[in-house]
Formats: structure tokens, C-alpha cells, sequence
């Protein structure tokens, strides 16, 4: 069966794969970034992140040498920070611990912060043709059809598993890791699969049983919990405050408005006072209401509320966490993408609070 998949997907491959910037390249160290970014994130998305990543970082060394605050800001806008802060923390470990060569031993690249199986299959293979799987949600579609997997139970999975490893060729395992990934993304996708131009549908047991879009069954999605979150934009002359999240909780490292969820029967401004005596020891001068933004995260949504605030008498303690500044210093920090919403709506007539 290896034959009848490898030689059709390769040839398939070859002639159809997209350009891709991390396609261009044998390292290691951008084929890892480019998977880090490509984690349940779109590879038009992706790419301008990579291009502007690779320029400004061109080596493992200068990207595990910068800043945290400094790769944030690259970062900003792509999501699920926590990827780039293991990314740095994986980097630092190469840097001290392997003198700047990534690892590539599976068990030894598997125990870097942030390195999942998917990850540390498709960087060895790719950058070293290791002949270690590299299964991602598309691998797992095409071969579900293939092998005709309906529900991916736990030994279903390790089924699919073990057949992707007898598969997976000496030579050209980089590619042909990439050849599946590539035909989940293009051909054998989840909804109206264009089997008929498939390289493999005559190996296909889904397609075999004419109904190629059931395989595998998709679970329910949850319903995701909505939050109202409130935040105030604290004034003093033309400065506004903002702190740093702990480097531990979601999108830690990213900068903010002090605020937080609204409880049950609260209103926004109990809600704000609350939140900002907590985490500044003040109870503020609640001016006006900026506005309000809907976002969307992987888990969870929010209904975000922002007021102009003025201290009252007491002041904000500094530390190197905490700090004041105005609208045209925004772009030197790193702010979650429902701050920046709520920059979009704050009009320069208002400062003046």
C-alpha cells in the first residue's frame, strides 16, 4: 500500500503544491517558526507574520537573544500569544543547552516548551527527513477517508496513527508529510471534497462508499460561554495607564486597561470601580463611556466596555509593570486586538476628559 500512496501523492504533490515562503528554506529553525504560526491559524494569515518574522529574526540566535516585549510586538495581531512565548522559552533552551542547533532527536525536540508531536514530526522531517509522522487535522481527515474511520475514538486514532508510520517513505518523508497535509487543505476538505481529481480516491474506502464528507464524524461544537468585560482608559493630563498582564495568564506579556468581567446584577460603573480598586488600589472618576466592541476567542466571547476614568485624588503606584502614555505611543507596546478596537473608537476631541 506504501507504493500505491506514496508514488500518486508525491507526483501530486510536485505538481500542485502552493508557494509558500517556509517552502523555500532547509532551516530548521524558520520551518519551526512557520509551524508554530501555522497552529490553528490560517497559512494566508501566516504569511506576512512569517516574512516580517524572518526579516527582523533571520537566525535562532538573534530571535532566542531579543526581548520577549520585542517578539510580542511582532507577534501582535496573530493570536494565541502563548505559542510565542514557548517559542522564546524553546529557543533560549537550543541557544544554552544545544548551542544553537535544533535537536533532531524527536524525544529531545518533543521536550522544548510549546513542541507538541505535530510540531516536532513535521520540523524533523521537513529539516532533517526524519521518518516521523506529522499529523495535523488534515492528515486526519484524508486518512480517516482512506481507511474508512468514522469516529475518531482513542483507538481509531492510534490506528490511523500507525498506518500514517508504515507509510511515511525513507526517502522524501518531509514531503510526503507535507503531501497530505496539502491535500487535506486542497482537495479532501471537509465539506464537498473534490475526489474526482483526488490521487488517491481509488484507495479511498469513503469515497468507495460514496459519502466521503461523513468521514470523520464531526463532533458538536460547544457553545461558547459570553462574557461582559469592562475596562477604563484612566486619564492624567494627555497620558492614559496601562499594565502589563502576568507572563502566566492568557495572552500574557500583552499590555491593558485595568478591568475585568462584570459580575451578576452588577452595573458597568459598580463593575469598574470594583475592578480598578483592586488592581490599583484607587476608585476612580468615571467621565463617559468610550464605546463597546464585541470579540471573539478560541474559548470564549466578550461584550467589552470602556470608559473615560480620571483619578480621584489618589494616584496609581508605578512599577515596571505599570506605566502612562499617550495615543502616539501605543505602537511601541503590545496590546490584545479588542484594545485596539477600542483605540479605533476613541475620538481625539474626548482627551480632554
Amino acid at each position: 500500500m506504501q507504493i500505491k500512496i506514496k508514488n500518486p501523492l508525491l507526483h501530486w504533490y510536485n505538481n500542485n503544491k502552493r508557494t509558500l515562503p517556509f517552502r523555500e528554506t532547509k532551516d530548521p529553525y524558520k520551518i519551526w517558526v512557520s509551524e508554530v504560526m501555522l497552529q490553528q491559524t490560517q497559512v494566508k494569515t501566516v504569511i506576512p507574520f512569517y516574512n516580517r518574522w524572518v526579516k527582523e529574526y533571520p537566525t535562532l540566535k538573534s530571535a532566542a537573544d531579543a526581548s520577549l516585549d520585542k517578539l510580542l510586538k511582532l507577534w501582535e495581531g496573530l493570536g494565541y500569544y502563548g505559542r510565542c512565548r514557548n517559542f522564546h522559552k524553546a529557543l533560549k533552551i537550543v541557544e544554552e543547552k544545544y548551542e544553537g542547533e535544533i535537536p533532531n532527536n524527536f524525544d529531545e525536540f518533543l521536550n522544548l516548551p510549546g513542541v507538541g508531536e505535530y510540531t516536532a514530526g513535521a520540523v524533523l522531517s521537513i529539516a532533517y527527513q526524519k521518518c516521523i509522522p506529522a499529523i495535523d487535522g488534515n492528515v486526519t481527515r484524508v486518512m480517516a477517508r482512506i481507511l474508512g474511520i468514522k469516529n475518531l475514538t482513542t483507538k481509531n486514532q492510534k490506528r490511523l496513527k500507525r498506518n500514517v508510520q508504515k507509510l511515511i517513505p525513507t526517502i522524501d518523508p518531509g514531503n510526503f508529510n507535507q503531501g497530505l497535509m496539502e491535500l487535506g487543505a486542497l482537495i479532501c476538505i471537509p465539506i464537498n471534497p473534490a475526489c474526482e481529481i483526488c490521487p488517491l480516491s481509488n484507495l479511498c474506502k469513503a469515497y468507495k462508499y460514496k459519502e466521503p464528507a461523513l468521514y470523520p464524524h464531526k463532533k458538536k461544537k460547544k457553545v461558547k460561554p459570553h462574557y461582559t468585560v469592562v475596562a477604563g482608559i484612566i486619564w492624567r493630563d494627555d497620558k492614559f495607564f496601562i499594565q502589563q498582564r502576568d507572563e502566566n495568564a492568557m495572552l500574557g506579556g500583552l499590555w491593558e486597561f485595568p478591568g475585568g468581567k462584570v459580575e451578576n446584577g452588577e452595573s458597568l460603573e459598580d463593575a469598574l470601580s470594583r475592578e480598578i480598586k483592586e488592581e490599583c488600589n484607587i476608585v476612580p472618576i468615571i467621565k463617559k463611556k468610550v464605546g463597546s466592541v464585541k470579540h471573539s476567542y478560541s474559548h470564549f466571547s466578550i461584550s467589552f466596555h470602556c470608559f473615560h476614568c480620571i483619578e480621584n485624588g489618589q494616584t496609581i503606584n508605578h512599577s515596571n509593570r505599570r506605566t502612562w502614555i499617550t495615543l502616539n505611543e501605543i505602537g511601541s507596546f503590545t496590546f490584545p486586538k479588542a484594545n485596539h478596537k477600542i483605540f479605533s473608537l476613541i475620538n481625539e476631541t474626548e482627551l480632554h476628559v
